[in-house]
């Protein structure tokens, strides 16, 4: 992988799913995630490069999963393993805790909220890559949940799509040290232009000087 060079006016922050249900103590996902995101250091990490990126210039995206409503993919024909256990714990629920942002990561003035999608792709049935060519955007970095497969769905249709795509190892989290090893390590190698750790992402990124 060659050196990324990231402009402000073409770089976007993709943040994908900041909800409570995934970031916050008591979130209904979040003890599924807690070891590994504690080891990487994730939420520290995340805050450090939502600052970062927006003290650069950079446009934030918040890429959001599908908030739980009643009748749910009940009546699908093809619900995924996912979605049924959406239907079952009822997470992200529109209204509840759990399906608000989580507060360091709430969308700010400026920033795009994309449409919700219903499985992994922040792509699929929604308005992302419009709204990434309409702002001139050509690269993108993928954080937020999980690893295995939000992210990786989103990175490796941004791809496809003709975005250059960073994956930040450790500004994502996953249930298991074999997911995470297998989205960094044996997947994201196949896709991804770059990927780093959340230092050498800010040590590539402009300055606020620069962004001046």
């Amino acid at each position: 992988m060659s050196q990324a060079t990231y402009s402000k006016q073409s770089t976007a922050l993709l943040f994908v799913d900041p909800y409570n249900d995934f970031l916050s103590e008591g979130g209904k996902i979040w003890p599924r995630v807690k070891e590994v995101a504690e080891e990487v250091g994730l939420i520290e990490n995340l805050k450090t490069i939502n600052r970062t990126v927006r003290e650069s210039g950079m446009r934030v995206f918040i890429v959001p999963h599908r908030r739980w409503e009643p009748g749910d993919y009940e009546c699908w024909c093809h619900p995924n393993p996912t979605q049924l256990g959406i239907m079952k714990r009822h997470s992200f629920a529109r209204g509840e805790w759990g399906g608000d942002w989580h507060p360091d990561f709430a969308p700010r003035p400026g920033d795009i909220v994309v449409k919700e999608h219903w499985a992994q792709s922040g792509f699929a049935n929604t308005d992302l890559d419009q709204q990434l060519r309409q702002h001139g955007i050509t690269h993108v970095i993928v954080v937020g949940l999980l690893a295995n497969t939000c992210i990786e769905s989103t990175g490796r249709y941004a791809m496809e799509l003709g975005f250059h795509v960073t994956l930040v190892r450790d500004a994502t989290a996953a249930f298991t040290h074999e997911m995470m090893h297998a989205a960094h390590e044996l997947n994201g190698p196949t896709y991804a232009h770059a990927i780093l750790t959340t230092a050498e992402l800010v040590a590539a990124l402009p300055t606020a000087v620069d962004a001046q």
